[in-house]
């Protein structure tokens, strides 16, 4: 079989945004490798989760919102899953879009060295741009043009880890599950930024556009392995680089041109371009996919008759969250704060997303020979397991009630 890339590419367009790059850029700065283990973690508990989720489309040919509110039984089930799907959508992805449009900002900024107002244009300048691809692209088009820039961003980071020249018995080290002092919130916000709650929404719808039958399965969850494999690999470059470059040093993270310091010792002046550009590739790839997953959602919930009516509401609510990420990203938000905010809000939320898909999945008179086997859903019961508890321990130590 041929590996078709597709889906999958976009659910790594989606995650690696600037909350990956800062997250993975503020665990290796302030822990070294000890939190590679939590993306390697994540990677693979992503490949299990999307994967549920590229089989739901491809081969029953549902999407997530869809497939929740169907097969919840009672009318006050289905209100609260619908309930459930809008609450991961509105709180994740406003959070998410506001932290895309900022990083991108923060990007152009680090490269041009602009100040206050200049990122803040630039931040509209991002919204305008996903504004526009949204409502006049086609699926198939964002789907290559986004495919294009994971491949381009991936290769940029690539070379940064290699010339930040690792410890590689440091890097093995940090593959021994451990919690740093103080690094319980970064470990949750490393999940947060890889298994996103909203590309499980996304993969499904796209997985349905693109491929149908056993065969658009296996070409989806080839698709998935390799596609979300990449991004991982990309998320522990990030990381290296930074533990490569900043920790040792004892320099924090605050903004791009801290995180330009990982590559300038060997790239020099190019430093601040190299990571400019990457966050202002990974900022508008993320904004456009984040709107994309939350419109694929709530209009197939609640899915009009007329094909040109389906397609009027996609575009308002996919606008409808750039709009609020564009709104949030001028309230003067320090940017590294507000994405971070969001990969640890994600990070509680998913295990609940979870929960549902792991229940969706199990439903056989929706999904016949699709549905989950065994392996799946233990594999997936773990993946709840483990964020549930990072989620927990995190809210417990907010609150003082965790040493």
């Amino acid at each position: 079989m041929k590996l078709q890339l597709g889906p999958g590419a976009l659910v790594a367009a989606a995650f690696i945004g600037p909350g990956t790059v800062t997250a993975c850029t503020v665990a290796g700065a302030s822990f070294g490798f000890a939190l590679v283990w939590a993306l390697v973690f994540a990677t693979l508990s992503t490949i299990v989760l999307q994967d549920m989720a590229a089989r739901l489309g491809a081969g029953a040919r549902l999407g997530l919102g869809e497939a929740m509110v169907r097969g919840a039984g009672p009318a006050w089930r289905k209100a609260a899953a619908g309930a459930l799907v809008f609450a991961a959508l509105a709180v994740g992805n406003a959070a998410y879009e506001a932290g895309n449009i900022a990083g991108g900002a923060l990007g152009v900024a680090a490269a041009f060295d602009l100040g206050a107002m200049g990122q803040r244009l630039a931040a509209l300048g991002i919204a305008f741009a996903a504004g526009l691809t949204l409502w006049f692209g086609r699926y198939r088009v964002i789907e290559a043009a986004l495919i294009v820039l994971v491949i381009l961003m991936s290769c940029a980071f690539a070379v940064s880890a290699i010339l930040a020249r690792p410890d590689l018995g440091a890097l093995a080290s940090g593959l021994v599950p451990r919690v740093p002092a103080g690094g319980t919130l970064t470990a949750i916000a490393l999940i947060g930024t890889t298994i996103v709650p909203y590309n499980l929404f996304l993969h499904a719808a796209a997985a349905r556009t693109r491929w149908a039958g056993p065969e658009g399965v296996t070409a989806a969850r080839a698709d998935t392995v390799v596609s979300v494999g990449l991004g991982g690999l990309v998320s522990i470059l990030i990381l290296t680089t930074a533990a490569g470059a900043l920790f040792s040093a004892g320099v924090t993270v605050t903004s791009a041109a801290d995180m330009a310091r990982a590559v300038e010792p060997a790239a020099g002046q190019a430093a601040r371009y190299l990571v400019g550009a990457g966050l202002f590739g990974a900022g508008l790839t993320s904004a456009i996919t984040a709107p994309m997953a939350t419109a694929f959602a709530l209009t197939e919930m609640a899915p009009a008759a007329d094909p040109a009516a389906q397609r009027r509401r996609f575009r308002a609510v996919a606008l409808a969250v750039v709009v609020i990420g564009a709104v949030a990203g001028q309230l003067g938000i320090q940017p590294v704060l507000l994405i971070l905010f969001a990969q640890a809000a994600n990070g509680l939320l998913l295990p609940i997303v979870a929960v549902f898909l792991l229940a969706v999945m199990n439903r056989k008179a929706l999904l016949g020979a699709f549905a989950n086997r065994a392996p799946a859903n233990i594999a997936g019961a773990i993946v709840v397991l483990v964020t549930l508890g990072l989620g927990l321990r995190g809210i417990l130590r907010a609150l003082g009630l965790w040493p």
